[in-house]
């Protein structure tokens, strides 16, 4: 029997941390500190792991780096969709300030699944991340409760948490919501309708409240049968509408808890041969990118989804 010696380069996968060392010619451990982003390592001596590491086609195991304490340098973001606007502009800006900082994102969609936020935050707990984003979760019990035990670092985004301490990212919700009813009713307006997002939100409930208020400053009753539950979603503000147009006595106003719902209240008020602002006014909440290109223009709340300093660093207080 003929013995031949195996002669074939190999595999990117094959290749291990010891492999880069000795064709760098440095220590396993500095290999290590490299890959780790360790800062301490002689620039000299990085460009000649890097170089080696090229060279070899070696690929780190970033779920291997996680496990043995080091950083991946991956934030987990966990968004419902990203077929809208507002979401969109949002992990515009997260986006640029982690390029800015080194960082990459690992985006997750959990279209509005209770079971499937509580699975992805338990396993992004667990895997690649240094972090986690959560922008407008529905904010399960079961699943945020674990996460400070873990002691794992994470930031919710346009939702609030009342059962615990947590780091929110939030508007004024209250304050704008109050603005733009008191903005219809010095147009003139005493029967305003109100769609409302979903209801588990705490913008929702936040816009809602404001919108009560100015109501009951202006001293004009606050009539149940005008706010109808809407879910942030273009159709949902579409049927919303119609109810309000059934009414036996219609709006005259229609302020809509986020700008997708506004676009279907516009829908729908063409549909029944209306014209706005003649005869149905509306204002929105958001100022997405859209607002500006529906016809007619979306009169709405502004909340500065990315900062003018996105992607660079933040003004001196």
């Amino acid at each position: 029997m003929k013995f031949q010696k195996n002669t074939r380069k190999k595999s990117h996968s094959s290749v291990t941390i010891v492999d880069v060392a000795k064709e760098a010619g440095v220590s396993y451990s500095t290999v290590s500190r490299v890959f780790s982003g360790f800062e301490f390592v002689n620039e000299d001596t990085r460009r000649k792991v890097v170089e080696a590491a090229n060279h070899l086609g070696y690929v780190v195991n970033l779920q291997a780096r996680s496990l043995a304490g080091g950083r991946s340098n991956i934030v987990g973001l966990l968004v419902p969709g990203i077929d809208n606007g507002y979401i969109s502009e949002i992990v515009k800006g997260i986006d640029q300030e982690l390029a800015n900082s080194q960082y990459d994102l690992m985006l997750y969609t959990t279209h509005r699944y209770a079971g499937k936020e509580a699975y992805y935050v338990k396993m992004i707990a667990n895997g690649l991340v240094d972090g986690l984003l959560l922008i407008v979760p529905l904010v399960t019990e079961n699943y945020l409760q674990a996460l400070p035990t873990q002691d794992f670092p994470y930031v919710l985004v346009d939702q609030a948490d009342s059962e615990r301490p947590s780091t929110t990212v939030d508007v004024t919700n209250w304050q704008g919501a109050y603005e733009a009813t008191s903005y219809l009713i010095g147009l003139g307006h005493k029967r305003i309708g109100f769609i409302t997002g979903i209801p588990q939100l705490s913008s929702s409930t936040e816009r809602l409240d404001g919108y009560r208020a100015a109501l009951e400053h202006h001293r004009i009753p606050v009539n149940p049968d005008l706010i109808i539950e809407g879910n942030y979603e273009t159709k949902g503000g579409y049927l919303s509408m119609l109810r309000l147009l059934n009414l036996p006595i219609r709006p005259t106003a229609v302020f809509a808890a986020n700008d997708l719902s506004a676009f279907g209240a516009l829908e729908a008020i063409r549909e029944r041969g209306l014209e706005i602002p003649r005869d149905v006014s509306v204002i929105g909440f958001d100022d997405i990118p859209e607002a500006s290109i529906v016809y007619p223009k979306l009169t709405t709340i502004r909340q500065p989804l990315i900062p003018d300093w996105a992607g660079r660093r933040p003004p001196s207080p």
